[in-house]
């Protein structure tokens, strides 16, 4: 046990009280009680409070359970001492203080919502009679003026100490709220989260804001347990909320940090710059960000008549065709001439040609027994490659392949006429404005030459959609929300038109978020966990998003039965009007050589 000295102002409180109500708290031997006892010389009490706060942040780190009693008669001192202790973060939850007074009640007032926010209790000693009482309050948070003091217990030197409750000293008042409160959650429609007007005769206009979905859903559970109401209340500015240059917060953040709301339902992004100014629940989302790009369509390729057989193959057949029929031909060449009358070589290219093309080959009376069993040989080669070609080529018009052109974020920064949409006022766009390496350097100069667009959540829904088929556009975003989009255009379309990167970026962990310091984050952490171990909050996130999986992993390749059509086919067409076109350049320069020699 430490005190601090001031042996006058302690001989004023009735010390036999005073240990009696300590010895009930309950607490173990090791604990430490800091004993601040202040004259009403305020430039005293102010000397004392710098003095000592050095010593008591240290007392902190040794003992898990401090108990700090404040003895003091001058409520402007108090006052000063609990907002203090709340600014300072001295008084954390596991630290207990215990207010000794001889006020009354009335004259706390200026008190109650700071106690309220403490896990503190107020000792009341009434020594103007000759019975002397000791009465023991605490401060419920959340609640009206007139009923946030309810009192514990009473002592009088007759009686003893009495208890006026069930409740045990120093309650666990924000794991469950003693009476029901009602706080504000600021809360922004997404599309996950829908908003609607509810009826309520008790709110203004006969109507109150509502929300529904997975994160509304989690909300209504915690409230349950904890046993409070809420209202929701909407960001100015429909965001969830970064640092604004001046250091103050826009979106929900900035709702939370001006302690206009209590919680931000979210979900939010846990970031370094955030944990500053609010204090992040246990996360039930691990998560990470994706790129969505449009996939390509399904056709045919025009020139794929040629893609069966390789282009080495071609170039070997075709090699193979001119050496053989040069072969051939000379061959044929070294008999004699009463033995042989072909010695053209274009004769025998033409014949191995129509072997190639399935035709008939010319008498072949004529043919030596070796030219029989070359061509014998070159049939059956003939055969295997056509039968190969003709197999290949009909997978090839039935199969066709799907094209996914963006498969990482630098594929994306690489090609200049795409324009990336990023969340706007997200932890995602502040971290790529302030970082100073890495990828997510050249996304910030992407930016500058003006190709990232931003949008809300609320405008993901009927915008980003139209905007990625265009195909000059990519969304990058929350797995979570890319799996939505997806799933909502394979509701109305039937088809998958998107497709998400290979690579994850920008790991996330998705949290609620309450006030700095905020002694209701341990209770909503608690529920948070026990939420996740039962799995109902992915069984929520499923029910809200149908055909949530379709679309997940399309395959790149189909099989189609529909008919071939001109577009698919026009190539053939090509080779035939060229070859036509050869053939007509042929016959003129035929023409013109007979008339020439002539």
């Amino acid at each position: 046990m430490s005190s601090i000295g001031l042996t006058k102002a302690f001989d004023s409180v009735d010390r036999k009280a005073l240990w009696l109500t300590l010895s009930r708290f309950g607490c173990p031997s090791k604990f430490i009680v800091i004993m601040l006892l202040v004259l009403h010389n305020s430039e005293v009490a102010e000397r004392q409070l710098g003095d000592q706060k050095s010593r008591d942040a240290g007392l902190l780190h040794v003992s898990w359970c401090v108990t700090v009693v404040v003895v003091s008669d001058d409520p402007a001192f108090l006052a000063a001492f609990a907002e203090w202790s709340l600014k300072g973060r001295l008084l954390v939850w596991s630290t207990r203080l215990l207010a000794v007074t001889r006020l009354t009640l009335p004259e706390l007032r200026l008190l109650k919502n700071s106690l309220s926010m403490m896990n503190a209790m107020m000792v009341i000693v009434d020594d103007k009679t000759n019975s002397k009482r000791c009465t023991l309050y605490i401060h419920l948070p959340y609640i009206s003026r007139g009923t946030q003091t309810m009192k514990v217990a009473s002592w009088t030197p007759h009686q003893g100490l009495t208890l006026t409750t069930q409740l045990p000293f120093f309650p666990e008042k924000f794991f469950i709220f003693i009476q029901r409160p009602t706080l504000v959650v600021t809360m922004q429609e997404s599309i996950l989260n829908r908003a609607m007007m509810k009826a309520d005769p008790e709110a203004p206009g006969g109507q109150r804001l509502w929300f529904t979905g997975h994160m509304p859903n989690l909300l209504q559970t915690i409230a349950e347990s904890i046993n409070f109401s809420y209202t929701y209340l909407r960001p100015p500015d429909g965001t969830w909320g970064t640092r604004l240059p001046n250091g103050s917060w826009s979106g929900m953040v900035g709702v939370v940090t001006r302690k206009e709301a209590d919680i931000g339902l979210g979900p939010f992004i846990m970031s370094a710059s955030r944990a500053e100014v609010v204090d992040f629940t246990w996360p039930f989302t691990v998560s990470s960000s994706r790129v969505m790009a449009p996939r390509g369509r399904a056709e045919v390729d025009p020139w794929g008549f040629l893609l069966p057989l390789a282009p080495l193959v071609w170039t070997a057949i075709l090699t193979v065709l001119l050496v053989l029929s040069v072969v051939i031909s000379l061959m044929a060449s070294c008999l004699p001439r009463k033995f042989s009358n072909r010695s053209d070589w274009a004769v025998d290219a033409y014949n191995l040609i129509r072997v190639l093309l399935q035709q008939d080959v010319s008498e072949s009376s004529d043919y030596w027994w070796w030219e029989r069993l070359v061509l014998a040989v070159w049939m059956l080669m003939m055969l295997v490659l056509t039968r190969s070609y003709a197999g290949n080529l009909m997978s090839l018009l039935a199969v066709r392949h799907i094209s996914e052109p963006y498969k990482t974020l630098q594929e994306v920064l690489d090609d200049p006429s795409v324009t990336m949409i990023w969340q706007d006022n997200s932890a995602s766009v502040q971290y790529f404005r302030t970082t100073e390496y890495g990828i997510f350097r050249k996304v910030g100069e992407a930016e500058i030459a003006g190709r990232v667009r931003f949008l809300t959540l609320m405008e993901y829904g009927p915008g980003v959609a139209p905007l990625v088929k265009q195909g000059d556009h990519v969304l990058i975003e929350e797995e979570s929300i890319v799996k939505i989009l997806m799933a909502q255009d394979f509701s109305s379309t039937g088809r998958c038109d998107f497709h998400t990167s290979r690579e994850q970026y920008l790991t996330l962990l998705m949290c609620m978020i309450t006030q700095k310091d905020s002694p209701l984050i341990s209770a909503i952490k608690y529920r948070i966990m026990r939420v996740m171990e039962a799995g109902l909050f992915d069984q929520w996130l499923k029910e809200i998003i149908p055909n949530s999986t379709s679309c997940l992993h399309p395959p790149t390749k189909i099989t189609v039965n529909t008919s071939l059509f001109i577009t698919n086919i026009w190539g053939m067409f090509v080779a035939l009007v060229t070859g036509q076109a050869l053939g007509l350049l042929v016959f003129g320069l035929e023409v013109f050589s007979s008339h020439f020699l002539h």
